[in-house]
């Protein structure tokens, strides 16, 4: 990638239960119709987007096994909750008459390609959206680790995690009204404050690969269009 093009080529992370909107399970049409033109709008500006959707609006794995499932037939359940989630952002984005292919880490043939870094950054380059599914398709890994696998193997300039809260707080600011949010922190700071901004594995990836990331609210009006032009938006981490 150029060194002088600012976030080119872009990852973004969105929580499968940010598809829920109002709902309290599944997908909320309006919130995957409004994703899918704010994507479109970066790719029609030239951005290389790809995206990694959580499965939480449908399964997680880990909640399953603490029921009593063997962790790895959990853990693939939740795999495919976010194959679900791929498709219908999928979907969304074709609608709106952009290009979107879904990139599997399981063998899904029929429902989307079998991940290929090499291919996934070809296809970047030819201004298609991808959608990376199934994690990293091993058990015991969580999709924000697969996201920061992602972003390292296509040589993303930029992680992107979208939240409903617009940036990184000392405590949750959903329950404290004098939580402090940090405009900017180290990787180590992150990791030893254990502000649980994404799991101890995808922050240390993250870290021993010098790649940036970002943590903003996704439902902010713009707020998509203005980190990836480099404003000061959310909570940068880096190295």
């Amino acid at each position: 990638m150029s060194q002088n093009r600012k976030n080119q080529r872009v990852l973004l992370k969105l929580s499968g239960e940010a598809l829920m909107g109002q709902f309290n399970f599944g997908i909320d049409p309006d919130i995957l119709k409004q994703t899918a033109s704010e994507v479109i709008e970066q790719q029609q500006k030239g951005i290389q987007l790809a995206l990694v959707i959580g499965g939480g609006n449908i399964f997680r794995g880990a909640g399953l096994a603490q029921s009593g499932i063997d962790r790895v037939s959990a853990d693939q359940m939740g795999m495919l909750a976010t194959v679900m989630n791929a498709l219908a952002m999928q979907d969304a984005i074709k609608k709106q008459g952009a290009n979107c292919r879904v990139m599997s880490a399981l063998s899904i043939d029929q429902v989307g390609e079998p991940y290929s870094a090499l291919l996934a950054r070809e296809y970047l380059d030819q201004g298609d959206i991808i959608i990376f599914a199934a994690g990293t398709g091993n058990p015991y890994f969580t999709t924000d680790t697969a996201a920061s696998v992602r972003a390292i193997e296509i040589q993303a300039d930029l992680l992107l995690k979208a939240t409903k809260v617009d940036g990184i707080y000392d405590s949750d600011p959903m329950k404290n009204a004098d939580a402090k949010r940090y405009d900017s922190l180290s990787y180590d700071e992150a990791i030893s404050r254990e502000l649980g901004v994404m799991d101890l594995t995808a922050m240390v990836l993250c870290r021993e690969n010098k790649m940036p990331l970002s943590v903003f609210n996704m439902f902010d009006k713009g707020a998509l269009a203005a980190i990836i032009a480099g404003e000061s938006i959310g909570t940068t981490l880096k190295v």
